[in-house]
């Protein structure tokens, strides 16, 4: 499955040498896309080599070449809406059901997934109050808080955090990680709990809150 920023890219590529017979540049394919930084362009590009829907050709500025569009193949991308919306059961129960929005990083920041690839039930004690969604973790680097690889967090929506929670962190608007959050002055500090990881600084304009830990499912 490609995430929203994959599929996007991917058009825009089939779109443009459609029209103009040659590959955008990766500025225009920056901007195109709206992320801050050509970084975040060359992570979607190797992902879109990987998954066999594109292929870089060698010794040639410009030369990407398109393998198969979106939808002819098992990892096609799946059309959703981007708003978190809980599909809640009846009143009288006590199960809910959460949007899984992809997986997140608890270790080197991993590309954000802004569309469900599925549900899951999750006691309603779990979600009370404000929009939710759940992530399952891949890393280690929050294992100290007891946040292990395959675990599920369920987060509560928000673009605001107090120093010393554990957040899902948006930085530069293309890849997610889950950290403790610090705010310094003129920075913020994304903190492991993992003496094996160091914690990363960033401007406070690089870094976008997207919620907060409300919960840890764990499958034995």
């Amino acid at each position: 499955m490609l995430t929203g920023k994959q599929h996007q890219l991917l058009s825009y590529l089939i779109d443009y040498q459609a029209e103009k017979d040659i590959t955008p540049s990766f500025d225009e394919m920056r901007a195109a896309i709206g992320l801050a930084s050509k970084s975040g362009i060359h992570r979607l590009v190797s992902a879109l080599e990987e998954r066999g829907y594109i292929r870089k050709l060698p010794n040639r500025a410009r030369a990407i070449e398109i393998l198969r569009h979106p939808g002819n193949g098992p990892e096609a991308y799946k059309a959703s809406t981007n708003v978190i919306t809980a599909d809640f059961t009846p009143a009288n129960t006590t199960i809910v059901q959460l949007p899984l929005l992809g997986r997140i990083a608890a270790g080197t920041p991993i590309e954000a997934l802004s569309d469900p690839s599925s549900y899951m039930d999750v006691p309603a004690g779990l979600v009370a109050g404000g929009e939710h969604f759940a992530l399952e973790i891949v890393g280690d680097s929050m294992v100290e808080a007891g946040i292990h690889d395959g675990d599920m967090v369920i987060i509560r929506r928000s673009d605001t955090a107090s120093s010393g929670e554990i957040v899902v962190a948006l930085i530069e608007d293309s890849e997610a990680t889950l950290k403790t959050f610090r705010r310094e002055a003129g920075r913020v500090a994304l903190e492991p709990a993992n003496s094996a990881y160091e914690t990363r600084y960033f401007s406070t304009d690089k870094v976008r809150i997207q919620g907060r830990l409300t919960g840890l499912i764990r499958r034995y």
